[in-house]
């Protein structure tokens, strides 16, 4: 968790110059969506207890980490948003973790990317005159799209690692 968020950090400083996307991605884009499958997968098997204490370790030294590789202003956002999203994440997956199999990891990651975005392109980039709205706009483009596209790794996850405690 910690090493996807540290990455990330350092590579959202990056526009992703292929294609012509450099005012709407960023490298961080590519790395950040895994840390929503790794909260997810932590609620299903062992709990939303265990993924809350996920979040926070995870925060505490990624945002330590951070302040060492990125800019002070990305690292403070990205603890914010982190934190935020991530807590919310779990909440969601937890709310719904008893029905249909896909409903609790799409629902939680996709709102828990929802809120991240915001909160991180807005305190990272607002007022910095860069195109920190497309590279929101973009960002949330490809979390979503993880979402979608980490369903099956996360269902091929959950059977091979078998029937998950209780929450």
């Amino acid at each position: 968790m910690t090493a996807v968020v540290v990455a990330s950090n350092i590579l959202v400083q990056y526009p992703f110059e292929p294609f012509g996307l450099a005012d709407w991605l960023t490298w961080g884009a590519f790395t950040y969506p895994l840390s929503f499958f790794v909260t997810d997968l932590t609620n299903r098997q062992i709990g939303a207890v265990a993924a809350r204490r996920v979040v926070y370790v995870g925060f505490l030294i990624a945002v330590v980490l951070s302040a060492l590789f990125a800019d002070a202003r990305i690292a403070a956002a990205s603890g914010l948003a982190f934190l935020t999203g991530q807590l919310l994440d779990v909440t969601v997956f937890n709310h719904l973790r008893r029905q249909t199999w896909w409903r609790a990891p799409l629902a939680a990651s996709a709102l828990g990317s929802i809120v991240d975005t915001t909160v991180f392109f807005s305190a990272a980039f607002a007022f910095s005159g860069l195109p920190w709205l497309g590279w929101a706009a973009g960002d949330l483009a490809v979390k979503l799209s993880f979402a979608l596209g980490l369903l099956a790794p996360f269902r091929l996850a959950i059977a091979w690692w078998g029937r998950p405690q209780a929450a």
